[in-house]
């Protein structure tokens, strides 16, 4: 089953109920399957052998339209990022070698020099005004691909994956069954487009027939604006949208579903939270770009068991296994393996996609955890960022837990630094009102003594990808440049 499969019966069934709405505009089902048939039909009258069409713009209507009639066609979407050097959309550009880029008024004039056929939006718009909007099914269209996206590296060459249709639909399940969402729902989304979180929740939205509210850019007291005047039971966030939200000092009263991605609530977090939104049910998940969801924490398990990440996805099994691939009892550390439909198809490497999983299907993104007596998965920590120190594994995940419990810490990161001793040893960037004697303090008694960091650095702003994730390699080469200023 394809992405767009069920747009033909909420248009006949629900055609005037509200597909899209933003600050200035409300567009109906009825209306939006008309626009994405559209996309579709021009796509095919263009007849191009190359079926990738890249899109470099804000977030809009026009943004979900053109991604969704690039599915209806059975082409691949690829989104670029707008905050892209010229030299790192030329990088990306040569990777998706699309036959035709749809870009912002703004970036007309900014892209670099490319064979692929390329309309401003307001050309793109007043081409595909007459197009037919009648369609005709793709077979197997659920089976092709239709999204590249690419890994938020923060430094080396860009990464690029690939996704049939078929594993965002199996991933539209968890919406139901695991985040409990019903078709009434209104889902805020203030994040860009361009993060697969957000894109993912504007998408399975619209294919479970529930009304979409997008905002062009993340504004923290528009989005809490929009909470208090509108009917909004779902919004999709990063832990850095929440932190900003936390300092407006305003509250919503409202009973909202909250889904969030990226860096584990800690306690201090959940007591924001809990502040900002009382009434709030939260919703955690774990996954990763290369598998889509593993485990989600409902508001009710979160009360239980705080420190898990939750229980496998309803379509979802795990396996904890040995460095010999070999499943170990519940309880013990090893590295995570998944299986599911919901896997991506590759990266791509020479333009094709390599398939990372097992040949009984099972995947790794080698992620390290346990599963307790309930079946509840906890992250250890993540192989590649493990720090070796003397010869024994520090996850730098475990320390920034702890430190993250001070009141006044924002944000903090661990890494690895070269040791000529030691081989390498943890330091600690930290963002916030805080000293280092504070820090110590909270460490002794809760982290063995070559856990503490044995340097702490004090900055004002901790580097992050494109998609809000901390960024470590770029944290770890600036230490080693001697980048921060060190206390």
């Amino acid at each position: 089953m394809g992405i767009t499969k069920s747009y033909a019966a909420h248009a006949h069934y629900r055609s005037n109920k509200t597909a899209i709405k933003t600050k200035d505009r409300s567009v109906t089902y009825k209306e939006w399957y008309k626009s994405v048939c559209q996309v579709a039909n021009w796509l095919h009258e263009e007849e191009l052998s190359n079926k990738k069409i890249a899109i470099l713009l804000d977030n809009s209507v026009e943004f979900l339209q053109i991604f969704a009639g690039s599915a209806m066609a059975g082409w691949v979407c690829v989104p670029l990022d707008l905050k892209w050097s010229i030299h790192e959309l030329e990088e990306r550009l040569q990777i998706v070698q699309p036959s035709i880029i749809v870009v912002a008024q703004h970036k007309r004039n900014q892209l670099p020099k490319t064979n692929s056929k390329i309309f401003s939006i307001s050309a793109w718009s007043d081409r595909i005004t007459n197009t037919s909007i009648t369609v005709n099914d793709i077979e197997k269209v659920g089976e092709l691909p239709f999204y590249m996206g690419f890994t938020s590296g923060s430094t080396g060459k860009a990464k690029a994956f690939l996704r049939s249709q078929q594993s965002w639909v199996e991933s539209f399940a968890c919406n139901v069954h695991d985040f409990h969402m019903k078709k009434d729902e209104t889902v805020l989304l203030t994040g860009t487009f361009v993060h697969s979180l957000f894109l993912y929740g504007a998408m399975s939205a619209l294919f479970l027939g529930q009304t979409i509210y997008m905002t062009e850019k993340f504004i923290p007291n528009r989005v809490l604006s929009i909470l208090e005047k509108e009917s909004i039971s779902v919004m999709y966030t990063v832990p850095t949208m929440l932190e900003s939200l936390y300092k407006e000092e305003r509250m919503i009263e409202q009973e909202i579903k909250i889904v969030s991605s990226g860096a584990k609530w800690e306690a201090e977090a959940k007591r924001k939270i809990k502040q900002v939104f009382p009434n709030a049910k939260r919703y955690e998940f774990y996954g990763a770009s290369e598998l889509s969801f593993v485990t989600a924490l409902s508001h009710h398990d979160n009360e239980h068991k705080p420190s898990s990440v939750g229980r496998p996805c309803h379509n979802v099994k795990i396996s904890i296994r040995n460095g010999d691939e070999q499943e170990v009892e519940k309880g013990t550390v090893g590295t995570i393996y998944v299986k599911s439909e919901q896997f991506f198809m590759g990266y791509i490497i020479d333009h094709v996609p390599i398939s990372h999983v097992t040949s009984d299907g099972w995947m790794t993104v080698h992620d390290v955890g346990y599963v307790d007596e309930d079946g509840f998965l906890y992250i250890v920590g993540r192989e590649k960022n493990m720090i070796i120190y003397g010869g024994i594994n520090i996850f730098p995940e475990e320390i920034e837990r702890v430190l993250q419990m001070h009141p006044n810490v924002d944000e903090v990161v661990v890494v690895g630094k070269k040791d000529i001793y030691w081989g390498e040893k943890p330091v600690a960037l930290v963002k916030g009102a805080v000293s280092k004697k504070e820090l110590k303090q909270l460490c002794l008694g809760r982290l063995s003594s070559y856990k503490i960091p044995t340097e702490w650095y004090f900055v004002d702003v901790i580097p992050h990808t494109s998609s809000g994730k901390v960024a470590r390699a770029e944290v770890k080469e600036m230490l080693e440049k001697q980048g921060f200023m060190y206390e």
